[in-house]
């Protein structure tokens, strides 16, 4: 890592179905020396069964079709299985890449924040899996909870192996709904995300999003999007301190008659820097010691998903560029593997 500085990516946003969290990708193969990993060629194991599961018909679902009998009402078990909420594991496929001394924080995924060990004074590619499972309690409320995998490389590392990254677990709320009315839907969503593995470098992120939707019709197929999400850093050991991510945007959206979903959205994303000095002692021995400066700079993001006739995503593309200041960018493939889907 260069000893001048590094610069921190927020990439914003939340998705309008469910609104992500916390995402640091960790870029090289230094880091997976200080853990256990899963011994799989990193990109190629993830991309093959991000592509595969991608092909799998969305909506394996139980439930989500009703059985009728001869007199022409619905079977029993079609009635019980409607009464279960809707239970998917909201697989996202991650890839990124960031420009030389940067520290990539932000939406997006569930990587842990804030990996010093991974900071690299060239460019840096990686590629996640995201596995929260996810339970709508009701159309107002959903919690969920997973692990995400990674794998990176950089200019002058290869690949390094496929390992789990993080855990993490979340509420998402909406704490009012237009319906109609005047006042748009205000959705407010908590995530906490933690290192899977103890240590002087390991993470711990709280994420507080809140996101105004108001629709310009009854269908709520078009609206208007403004947001914010404020994001607290800490590394456990208390050897290094990160300043806290803010981010503000504001967009719209449209959904066609085919149930295909376009969202985008523009803000500014501001990081508050941080000091890692304390740190020397656990860098791997190819990493200077670092310094987080503080920035504020502008972002994109442009959704495409697919929905069915009840708002649930079947399938979803994203695609984020963020400054930092020099650009870096992620794409994302949604899959979203439905054990219940009502």
């Amino acid at each position: 890592m260069s000893q001048n500085e590094c610069r921190v990516q927020v990439s914003s946003l939340l998705d309008a179905g469910h609104i992500v969290t916390v995402n640091v990708m960790r870029h090289v193969s230094s880091l997976g020396r200080l853990r256990s990993a899963i011994f799989l060629p990193g990109p190629a194991a993830l991309i093959f069964l991000g592509l595969l599961l991608s092909v799998i018909k969305p909506g394996i679902a139980l439930g989500d079709e009703s059985k009728a009998n001869d007199d022409g009402d619905k079977s029993e078990p079609a009635k019980a299985a409607s009464q279960w909420p809707n239970i998917y594991l909201d697989m996202r496929t991650n890839f990124v890449t960031v420009p030389a001394n940067t520290l990539s924080i932000g939406f997006g995924s569930f990587l842990p924040p804030a990996s010093l060990a991974s900071l690299s004074s060239v460019s840096a590619r990686g590629v996640a899996l995201d596995l929260p499972l996810t339970i709508d309690l009701t159309d107002r409320v959903s919690v969920f909870g997973g692990v995400t995998a990674s794998s990176a490389s950089t200019d002058i590392s290869s690949w390094s192996p496929l390992t789990v990254e993080s855990w993490n677990i979340g509420l998402q709320a909406d704490v009012i709904q237009q319906n109609g009315g005047r006042l748009p839907t205000v959705t407010v969503l908590s995530t906490l995300t933690k290192s899977a593995i103890d240590g002087p470098l390991a993470t711990t992120s709280v994420s507080t999003v809140l996101e105004m939707n108001y629709a310009l019709n009854e269908d709520e197929t078009k609206g208007l999007l403004a947001g914010t999400q404020y994001t607290n850093i800490s590394v456990d050991s208390g050897l290094a301190s990160v300043g806290p991510a803010w981010i503000g945007y504001a967009g719209a959206y449209y959904q066609w008659s085919n149930n295909w979903k376009l969202t985008g959205r523009a803000g500014v994303q501001s990081f508050a820097g941080g000091s890692t000095n304390a740190l020397a002692p656990f860098l791997p021995l190819d990493r200077s010691l670092i310094s987080l400066n503080s920035f504020t700079q502008p972002i994109l993001r442009a959704d495409l998903d697919k929905m069915d006739d009840n708002d649930n995503r079947l399938f979803g593309l994203t695609a984020t560029v963020s400054w930092t200041p020099k650009p870096a960018f992620q794409f994302i493939i949604r899959t979203p593997l439905y054990l219940v889907r009502n």
